[in-house]
């Protein structure tokens, strides 16, 4: 089974800032570290090739430096890493991110399944893995919490919903993204951080993915930020007192915007 887990790796802070003029995260300064749900992604990788046998190739797209996360989740137990990187990828929204990802699956082959972490914490969208399957032309399912099983045509996972889960059979190739819930990722073991220092990266460009120029970067990004801003702060709430009856009525005021 061929599996490929795409990975991002994130500004290790919750303190996310913003540059004002640009609209864009500021990351100078900043450590950064795989995205926390993406963890998740590459622990369940690693068990369904343990499970089934087969190989697990993590895939990212970022700067040079986004090497690190690659060689991470290569002590994890992942067999090959690839990193997109090229300045045409810059300012990317998710529309465009997905595309580039979902080129790069394609260059890297045949596949089984895809997984992705539920969202990304520097921007909390969760757009681009239903994204990827989009350009793929694949099946998705989103918030997995259990993949009960995997044979050589489908795929049968619970997904987490608000009232309980849903249970979904998928047919293969398929992309999913999982939540935390589906399992707890293990740490590094010797013998993985050796064989990931040693590891060679493989290093692709716009170029050699062979997209649309017009679908990369900002160029092929169709939304845009175009102010941020702070919100002001709420004022002061007002604690009710007296009858039943008389509270209920200025509530009720209160609600239409009219001070009884």
């Amino acid at each position: 089974m061929n599996i490929i887990v795409c990975i991002k790796q994130v500004p290790n802070t919750t303190e996310i800032r913003i540059d004002p003029v640009t609209n864009t995260l500021i990351r100078d300064g900043v450590e950064s570290v795989i995205n926390p749900f993406d963890t998740y992604a590459i622990e369940e990788a690693v068990r369904l090739k343990e499970r089934l046998s087969g190989k697990v190739t993590a895939l990212t797209m970022g700067p040079p430096q986004a090497e690190k996360a690659l060689k991470e989740a290569l002590s994890l137990g992942c067999d090959e890493a690839v990193l997109v990187s090229d300045r045409k990828f810059a300012g990317s929204d998710t529309w465009a991110t997905s595309y580039t990802l979902a080129a790069a699956i394609r260059k890297i082959g045949a596949f089984d399944v895809v997984l992705c972490g539920k969202q990304a914490s520097d921007g909390d969208t969760a757009q681009v893995g239903p994204g990827i399957s989009v350009h793929l032309d694949i099946p998705q399912v989103a918030f997995v919490k259990k993949i009960e099983d995997v044979s050589v045509n489908a795929a049968k996972v619970e997904r987490m919903t608000e009232e309980g889960y849903d249970i979904i059979e998928t047919p293969l190739p398929c992309l999913l993204t999982v939540v935390k819930e589906i399992n707890t990722p293990r740490l590094p073991s010797l013998k993985g951080l050796m064989r990931a220092k040693s590891a060679k990266i493989i290093r692709w460009t716009a170029d050699d993915l062979e997209a649309d120029p017009g679908s990369l970067g900002l160029d092929g990004s169709p939304t845009r930020v175009a102010k941020i801003f702070t919100p002001p702060p709420r004022k002061g709430g007002e604690i009710l007192k007296g009858c039943a009856g008389d509270v209920s009525k200025k509530l009720v005021g209160l609600l239409k915007g009219v001070v009884i």
